[in-house]
């Protein structure tokens, strides 16, 4: 096992809080730039719709949730590893509820 600099944030609540800060950092941004978007004229004002934006910013957050977890294998941070799959969970759960009716 390799020694690395950033072992010192090998812990459980560093995963969890990188967990849940991660995906809303990005839907935050995402949402922006949809904003963005249409102020520049690129996409028509009401073409997307707010729900399909927010469901695909959702999603997309959850799912670059992965870009540190990998980082986190890569340097062998197993506990912030462990840490992250909480707030996942909790945050997949929160999609399924708000958005898993419109999808089925």
């Amino acid at each position: 096992m390799r020694s690395s600099k950033f072992q010192k944030y090998d812990k459980i609540w560093f995963g969890i809080l990188v967990g849940f800060l991660f995906p809303i950092f990005w839907y935050f941004i995402l949402l922006s730039l949809f904003n963005s978007m249409e102020t520049m004229g690129w996409l028509e004002p009401g073409r997307v719709a707010m729900d399909f934006r927010q469901r695909t910013s959702a999603l997309v957050g959850l799912c670059l949730n992965m870009l540190p977890l990998q980082v986190f294998n890569t340097q062998n941070m197993g506990n912030a590893m462990r840490g992250m799959v909480f707030p996942t969970v909790i945050l997949v759960a929160v999609w399924l509820y708000f958005f898993g009716a419109s999808v089925l």
